[in-house]
């Protein structure tokens, strides 16, 4: 439990009361690989935050072409928060793409809890701008920057990206062919 203390904290530092409650609504779930956390279509009701392994959303096309919105890592949160918001099923799937532990999180029950502790409250709040602020950044990587740029950004932030997952997943993420991916590879490896 300590992780979770440790990355709630990184929001907002709870008193232990409001720790405690917050803690109270967690339970540490196993994933195996190729694992659904929330199938597209469904109403999902956990929010999770990821203790181990690589959670990853995406979409599929008319096609079953997949693309990947997404890369979760330890000490992130991961779930169809929109879905969770506005009770409707889910746009996006989530997946493992390795054996993972989640500590899932009912999103009523945190509700209930945001709505009673103003401590949560403030939390929850700075937790809500952290993740704006990375979509934004994505985003903005998808926008303006070039593949390569894009690629060497995910290595900076997952170090050792390429060890943890196929190379079809990096390339979908970031928008690119495999093919592509493999002459970005090459030519950052040459240098």
């Amino acid at each position: 439990m300590k992780i979770i203390a440790s990355f709630i904290n990184n929001f907002h530092e709870l008193p232990e009361q409001s720790l405690k409650n917050f803690l109270a609504l967690t339970e540490l779930k196993r994933f195996s690989k190729k694992e659904i956390i929330t199938k597209k279509g469904k109403k999902p009701s956990n929010l999770y935050i990821l203790k181990s392994g690589v959670v990853r959303s995406y979409y599929s096309d008319d096609r079953n072409k997949e693309y990947i919105s997404s890369l979760f890592t330890p000490c992130s949160s991961t779930g169809a928060y929109g879905a969770l918001v506005s009770n409707k099923p889910s746009e996006l799937s989530y997946d493992c793409l390795t054996d993972c532990e989640l500590f899932a999180i009912n999103f009523k029950e945190l509700k209930k809890l945001i709505s009673q502790d103003l401590d949560v409250s403030i939390m929850y709040a700075n937790a809500l701008e952290h993740t704006f602020l990375l979509l934004e950044s994505r985003i903005y990587n998808l926008t303006v920057l070039d593949a390569t740029k894009r690629y060497i950004n995910l290595k900076n932030e997952i170090p050792g990206i390429e060890n943890m997952i196929p190379q079809y997943h990096i390339a979908s993420y970031l928008n690119v062919s495999p093919v592509q991916l493999s002459r970005i590879r090459k030519e950052i490896y040459s240098k």
